[in-house]
């Protein structure tokens, strides 16, 4: 077992390209089995890149800085000055023809560019939280009164609910209430959160903990008629997934239903080569951030959250390996009971269907206030 400065050691020797064909092969084989040495392996990578930028960037202010001292700027202004260059005599004998040439020019360029859809502007990462309009929120409300007083003599849990300024979807991380979604879905300013499963039934939810580098909130019901849930059938995979393999999520991109849709793994990395995300092919929608991503065997592989605007079907998720980092790095004390993620997985012998009928149950639309 190395210590972390072995560690380090060997990631550095392993992308400087300094190890042996067989102790290549080894550092290989063991980064496919563990996800943590994977994840350190990918953080070093970036952090050198950094490097490498900071320095490209002090090299090239040196050679500016010795270019401009070797210029002597009052002898060039007075050559230029006293004998103009053959561009200036140009300029002085055919400048309205020149003119003329360079509108229609810029004319055509810009005619191309709007034609092309240049103007439409460069692909963008697009978060798929869902702003809630306040129409809806005072209709909503209306309701909400109208039918208060009979749900109380009923005694039921809370069926309905204001839509909220945002919406979102999130999914169980144990038995006990613990959910995971995402961190842009919940922000930093909130009044309260609560969550409601696909039957209609809504709880109150405390933010436990939030990690907005890796994009990840952990919540936790905190609502007196909330009696627990079954055991989760689902596994969470923290080793690699594989190119090409067929993948579906469940969340809340409209109404009040959980929607599914299906692709599959186009991408180990995320957008402008995130190491912490997957790039996947499947077209989802504001709502569906937080939802899960979940392989052919039921396995949770990763958590929607945003895509690519003018690409089609070009999504991302976080990786699972990165949700286990996330829970390492709760303080204890925030904790009423240590969180146990599920390694059991009973959806693996099911089709689609039988999957997807369990897993609803387990998947929640997040409303945040």
């Amino acid at each position: 077992m190395m210590t972390n400065n072995q560690l380090t050691e060997a990631i550095e020797r392993y992308l400087s390209g300094q190890m042996d064909k067989e102790e290549l092969a080894r550092f290989d084989e063991l980064r496919r089995q563990d996800a943590d040495i994977d994840m350190k392996i990918a953080e070093h990578q970036q952090f050198l890149g950094i490097l490498k930028q900071y320095r490209e960037r002090i090299e090239l202010v040196d050679r500016l800085n010795a270019i401009h001292a070797e210029i002597d700027v009052h002898e060039l202004v007075e050559e230029m000055t006293s004998h103009p260059s053959w561009v200036v005599r140009m300029w002085r004998q055919h400048h309205s023809k020149i003119s003329v040439a360079a509108s229609i020019a810029i004319f055509a360029m810009l005619a191309t560019m709007f034609f092309t859809g240049y103007f439409g502007g460069q692909p963008k990462y697009r978060e798929l939280r869902e702003e809630i309009g306040r129409v809806k929120q005072s209709t909503a409300q209306l309701n909400l009164k109208t039918n208060a007083l009979q749900r109380q003599i009923n005694g039921s849990p809370k069926k309905h609910m204001l839509p909220g300024n945002y919406k979102g979807s999130g999914f169980a991380l144990s038995s006990d209430g613990y959910i995971v979604t995402n961190y842009h879905v919940i922000g930093s300013r909130y009044d309260s959160v609560y969550v409601q499963t696909a039957s209609g039934d809504s709880y109150r939810v405390k933010v436990v903990y939030t990690e907005p580098q890796y994009d990840v909130a952990i919540l936790k019901i905190d609502d007196s008629s909330f009696k627990g849930l079954p055991a989760l059938p689902y596994s969470f995979k923290k080793s690699k997934s594989d190119l090409g393999e067929r993948v579906y999520t469940i969340g809340y991109s409209e109404g009040d239903s959980p929607v599914v849709d299906q692709g599959y793994l186009s991408s180990a990395n995320g957008y402008q080569g995130d190491s912490a995300a997957y790039r996947v092919s499947i077209p989802v929608n504001p709502g569906n951030s937080g939802g899960p991503l979940v392989n052919s065997k039921g396995s949770i592989i990763g958590i929607v959250s945003g895509k690519q605007t003018q690409t089609e079907g070009a999504s991302y998720a976080v990786k699972t390996g990165y949700l286990y980092k996330a829970l390492q790095n709760v303080p204890q004390d925030s904790l009423s009971d240590k969180v146990t993620m599920s390694n059991k997985n009973t959806l693996s012998n099911l089709n689609r269907v039988q999957q997807i009928k369990k897993l609803q149950n387990f998947v929640f639309m997040v409303r945040v206030y």
